[in-house]
């Protein structure tokens, strides 16, 4: 197995989106006298701006104008019209803010001692910046799929992400918690290394748990995924 470089999908593999999002909702409605499912509600939230952004080619919007439509809608349709535009504003900034899984940031640095390390998102560059910069996660290199106009999980995106690298894609492992992605970077030739992240939907659980056997690397954390690279 010869890897040089590591492309992390961020959104959910690497952020702790659902408890972050989930409370920020709890926050608000609890200001406003509003009671309802709020887990339920993020992982609606979630799965709207996902649909929405997933797939896109040269779009004329990007994920922070996803996730203030999609916020829209989910209020409307969950009856939480009494939320304001600053109780909604302060709901949508906080996907600027999360908190990364805590095995991330130390099993990042050490991976990076051994292998070129990149954010390959779906995220815009600065909400991967925001984040970064909150958790202490340093990335040889940012690779948003808005730079390039093609999202995942169109092979486009992965093929200009390996040449931009300079690298085959048999040299690059993508990272990431959920099939679908690792699905389509495989399909371009890349090595792939499944995360179990159970939590990332809260008590849901994930929709997409079982890795693909065809993963190149099967890991329940960070540490773990560290270990086995030999970081």
């Amino acid at each position: 197995m010869t890897v040089r470089a590591l492309t992390f999908d961020t959104g959910g593999t690497i952020l702790d989106w659902h408890r972050g999002i989930r409370s920020a909702f709890a926050a608000a409605g609890a200001a406003r006298g509003l009671e309802a499912d709020w887990a339920a509600i993020a992982n609606e939230y979630r799965r709207r701006s996902l649909r929405g952004m997933v797939n896109a080619e040269h779009p004329a919007y990007n994920i922070d104008d996803v996730h203030r439509e999609k916020l829209h809608e989910v209020i409307a349709e969950f009856k939480l019209d009494a939320l304001t535009a600053a109780d909604r504003n302060a709901i949508w900034r906080t996907w600027h803010a999360l908190e990364a899984w805590p095995d991330f940031a130390g099993a990042a640095s050490r991976i990076r001692r051994r292998y070129l390390v990149a954010s390959f998102t779906i995220l815009t560059t600065s909400l991967v910046v925001d984040v970064s910069k909150k958790n202490g996660i340093d990335w040889d290199v940012i690779i948003s799929c808005e730079m390039i106009g093609v999202y995942k999980t169109r092979p486009e995106a992965y093929r200009t992400a390996a040449k931009w690298l300079a690298l085959d894609p048999s040299e690059i492992m993508m990272v990431a918690c959920h099939n679908f992605d690792l699905d389509a970077a495989r399909a371009c030739r890349y090595q792939t290394a499944f995360v179990r992240r159970p939590q990332e939907w809260g008590p849901a659980g994930p929709p997409d748990p079982n890795p693909n056997p065809a993963c190149t690397l099967v890991v329940d954390g960070f540490e773990e995924l560290a270990h086995r690279l030999g970081a």
